[in-house]
């Protein structure tokens, strides 16, 4: 089938039905989401989750204390907000159990660009996933158990159709009240269509903004009259009112409400009678319009403050669900948001460095965590992303330690995800001969735009101090890794080596027995053992090694009793691997000829730098990035 056959069969498919209402009511009892509320739509079209067991990753175990977690299908490309879905399908569950959420307004409070347009796009998409059942021609679609009374009908429906009482309102529409009067009380007369709702339609699914103080009023919610119908109609006739107001089209479904608390407070008070009685009134002088739906709103925390401050605002605060989103507080999470946003632009196939959009990330997150006392700001955003400093820092504190004395804003200001995105475009467009990003542009680009965003002085001084004293600083390690590893070609082989060979003289050091080597026959007694392992030891600072051997040992006997004899990979221990590392490039004068790119002097220091090239480019440099890279290093090594 070909794309416009596909679309033609989609059109179809949501194309209204029409039915009686009898046949309706048979409906019912066979599916209960054709009286479902938007609440128990909402519920179903986000499906059931997929549940984490956090103990099993050490990673996630650090960060979510080894709790089950959550996490939804349909949010699925919304890393790092665990808690803020799991809060918004908790204020769903409670609707649909008809508890006091189904009478509150759904309210995503954060900081700019953090995610909660997105959010809204998102419920505005599921909400459009069920079809809704209306009156034939009702100009509010709504639902045809209106027409019956809770008290008089609530019970035979129940028994013949299986239709729970709660679900009758008792509350018909004006336009619905005048065709009953016109078919003398004749139900059968009514109609029933079956809608897809429909954002582009908007029907079911529309969105409210505030306008100008002076020129908005509540007719943006609850419509008005249509003055080309006049002359047919009275003014109070239902016929001649124009349901065009966000609270009208939204029956049945949801009304987003952008910037909320920008609006004046009179024009929100209709949203508190639509939510707490489920009804509202028009402009006009007829009967309360019927209104089932989820109103949510969104804006940012200055305009919640001074809304919340007011007092003559208390009535409205009781009716109000908050949801914070926060920024992404997660590296990892925050750099798949960056590949998310890549993935959806042109820049998908251009060359990004390794460590380009990690470093942006680790940036993005530091701007928005709150200083820690008694341990460095670096640590702590590592330890946000789950990783274990007991090793490595030992001012490093327990994630719940760092999140009970950040307190419960933390996240909500810093440098957001748009202006991040912002950067990351201008990183990739910075040299005009080449389309690519890498970790070098990026910290020019982004000190250019801190100085350019005339942030206050404090915190313009605390983000240059973060690329200047802790990426630049960290970026010069994690890049002279890269550039010595690919200049060593049998890296791995030549690590192993070492390895192997310091956990047996280690060993035989412990026993206190001399060491015979198999291929030379050289005897090793303890005190050659013991200027064996200080070669390797003394380079890497290692202060107790007498511990240090016994650790490295027992971590090996235990390894080689899982692994058939055999020894574990070098890599396998972060501190020895770290030792040997620094054993390995204690010395960069025989790097220089090598990864320069000056004139070289001989043929084999040629070959040598077009193989350090070749190997750089196959972990992900461009051959321009990596001489840039790599000149940039040389100049960080000397100046340090």
């Amino acid at each position: 089938m070909g794309i416009l056959d596909n679309v033609r069969e989609q059109y179809l498919k949501g194309r209204d039905e029409e039915m009686s209402l009898e046949a309706y009511l048979d409906l019912c009892r066979q599916d209960p989401l054709a009286y479902a509320t938007p609440a128990e739509r909402m519920l179903a079209a986000i499906g059931e989750p997929e549940l984490i067991d956090t103990r099993k990753d050490p990673r996630l175990s650090r960060i979510f204390s080894n709790r089950l977690i959550p996490r939804y299908p349909a949010f699925e490309e919304f890393y790092g907000l665990e808690d803020v879905i799991a809060q918004i399908v908790a204020f769903f569950k409670h609707a649909a159990q008809g508890l006091e959420e189904r009478k509150q307004v759904l309210y995503l409070l954060g900081p700019v660009g953090g995610g909660k347009s997105s959010i809204a796009e998102r419920l505005k998409k599921l909400m459009e996933a069920a079809p809704i059942y209306a009156l034939k021609g009702s100009p509010i679609n709504e639902s045809p158990l209106g027409l019956f009374d809770p008290q008089r009908d609530g019970k035979q429906l129940e028994e013949e159709y299986g239709i729970p009482q709660r679900y009758l309102t008792g509350l018909s529409s004006p336009w619905a009240i005048k065709r009953l009067e016109e078919y003398e009380g004749d139900l059968s007369k009514f109609r029933v269509v079956r809608i897809q709702p429909s954002v582009l339609k908007q029907v079911a699914v529309t969105k409210t903004e505030p306008g100008d103080e002076n020129n908005q009023d509540i007719s943006t919610l609850v419509g008005k009259v249509d003055i080309r119908k006049l002359e047919a109609y009275a003014q109070d006739d239902p016929d001649a009112y124009s349901y065009s107001g966000g609270l009208c089209l939204a029956n049945q479904g949801l009304l987003e409400f952008v910037e909320m608390f920008k609006a004046p407070i009179k024009m929100l008070h209709p949203l508190l009678t639509a939510t707490q009685e489920g009804n509202y009134k028009g402009t006009e002088g007829f009967s309360a319009i019927p209104f089932q739906g989820v109103i949510l709103a969104h804006s940012n925390e200055s305009e919640w403050q001074s809304f919340r401050n007011d007092k003559h605002n208390e009535a409205f605060l009781d009716r109000v669900y908050i949801v914070k989103v926060p920024y992404c507080l997660q590296v990892t999470e925050e750099v798949k948001i960056y590949k998310k946003l890549l993935r959806h632009s042109s820049l998908s196939e251009a060359p990004c460095a390794p460590g380009t959009l990690e470093m942006l990330a680790q940036f993005s997150v530091l701007s928005r965590l709150r200083e820690p006392e008694n341990s460095s700001i670096y640590s702590k955003m590592r330890v946000y992303d789950g990783e274990s400093l007991k090793d490595t820092d030992p001012a490093a504190k327990s994630f719940q330690e760092y999140r009970d004395y950040a307190g419960i804003d933390e996240g909500m200001n810093g440098m957001s995800t748009r202006f991040a995105f912002k950067v990351l475009s201008a990183v990739f467009n910075y040299d005009n001969s080449e389309i690519a990003a890498n970790p070098v542009h990026l910290m020019y680009v982004l000190e250019q735009r801190i100085l350019r965003e005339q942030l206050p002085e404090d915190t313009q001084r605390v983000y240059l101090e973060f690329i200047k004293g802790w990426l630049a600083v960290r970026y010069a390690e994690y890049v002279g890794k890269e550039i010595q590893t690919s200049y060593l070609e049998s890296y791995s082989e030549y690590g192993q080596n070492i390895f192997d060979r310091y956990v047996t003289f280690a060993d035989y050091w412990i026993q206190d027995e001399d060491y015979r080597d198999p291929e030379t026959g050289a005897i090793f007694d303890r005190s050659t053992l013991n200027g064996e392992l200080e070669k390797i030891e003394k380079p890497a600072g290692i202060a107790n090694p007498k511990d240090f051997r016994n650790e490295i040992v027992n971590f090996v006997l235990r390894a080689r009793a899982q692994n058939e004899g055999r020894n574990p990979s070098w890599t396998s221990y972060e501190k020895l691997r770290e030792v040997i590392e620094k054993k390995m490039f204690s010395s960069t004068e025989e790097l220089l000829p090598v990864i320069s790119f000056n004139a070289k002097a001989s043929v084999e220091d040629k070959q040598k730098h077009e193989n350090f090239v070749t190997r750089m480019v196959e972990k992900g440099y461009t051959p321009k990035q990596v001489r840039l890279l790599s000149e940039w290093y040389l100049r960080v090594r000397k100046a340090g």
